[in-house]
């Protein structure tokens, strides 16, 4: 692999990891047919899930641990803070644990990635080994504008969806849902939950489970759709509503922007 091709394929990576932690089903296969939290549902539940809605977004922050499974291509772990009040905020550690990309990764001498959500921009921090090819500076940043041009305009969907995800973006899905259903109570990590599941996505079937406690907070969620590669899930679980979260830009000195890192020629 040649120091250009290196460079650029850790760009792209740390790119689709970053998104995949925060924005699972809908950034990998485009946004779905009906808007989200389109007012399919009506009724109890209906109600119930809205009052989900509203404590989530009022809690504004939560730890958050997931595990996530894109086909053959990457499965990965995240573990952190994050932050929606105002814009996306937080640090999640990401850890690459299988697929043809985490071989990848592992060969360009990167397991394991720091991400940085602010409310403009993203910046991933990468191993030495990937600091030494672009000039000792270990940071990649991604403004969320700069994302629209990726891919044809395909990253579109995802500058959006890193700007606006939040835990109960999956209760809105499942409002825009014509079969929504509560499964019951079950026990989740200890604690009392309401199970609910239901189907979204259009032409292609992506499903969509939460756990809720009695406070209406969800407690776990659970993803799963398609790409090309196979099928695609996140299970993730969130704890400690409320906490505070920071998230600091990294010096500029050992910041690369990864437009500049597509662009430049190889050495």
């Amino acid at each position: 692999m040649t120091r250009t091709t290196a460079r650029r394929t850790v760009v792209s990576i740390a790119v689709t990891a970053a998104l995949a932690c925060v924005t699972a089903c809908t950034a990998s296969d485009g946004p779905s047919d009906d808007p989200v939290g389109s007012p399919s549902l009506t009724g109890p539940s209906a109600e119930s899930l809205r009052s989900v809605e509203r404590a989530v977004g009022r809690a504004g922050s939560a730890r958050v641990e997931s595990t996530t499974v894109m086909g053959r291509e990457l499965s990965l772990d995240a573990a952190g803070a994050l932050g929606w009040s105002d814009g996306l905020t937080g640090t999640l550690t990401i850890t690459y644990t299988g697929g043809t990309t985490a071989e990848t990764m592992r060969r360009l001498g990167t397991t394991t990635m720091e991400a940085r959500y602010l409310p403009d921009a993203y910046y991933a921090r990468m191993g030495d080994t990937f600091a030494d090819r672009v000039g000792g500076r270990h940071w990649i940043k991604y403004v969320y504008a700069d994302l629209e041009d990726l891919g044809g305009g395909a990253g579109a969907g995802f500058a959006d969806q890193m700007r606006n995800t939040t835990p109960h973006q999956a209760v809105q899905r499942l409002l825009a849902s014509d079969d929504v259903r509560k499964v019951g109570a079950e026990t989740t990590r200890g604690r009392r939950t309401t199970h609910w599941t239901g189907t979204v996505g259009g032409a292609t079937a992506q499903t969509v489970d939460v756990w809720v406690d009695d406070r209406d907070l969800l407690v776990k969620k659970v993803e799963r759709g398609r790409t090309e590669t196979g099928e695609l899930t996140q299970t993730a679980y969130y704890s400690d509503y409320g906490v505070a979260v920071t998230a600091e830009r990294p010096p500029a000195a050992d910041t690369a922007d990864f437009k500049e890192l597509l662009a430049a020629p190889g050495s």
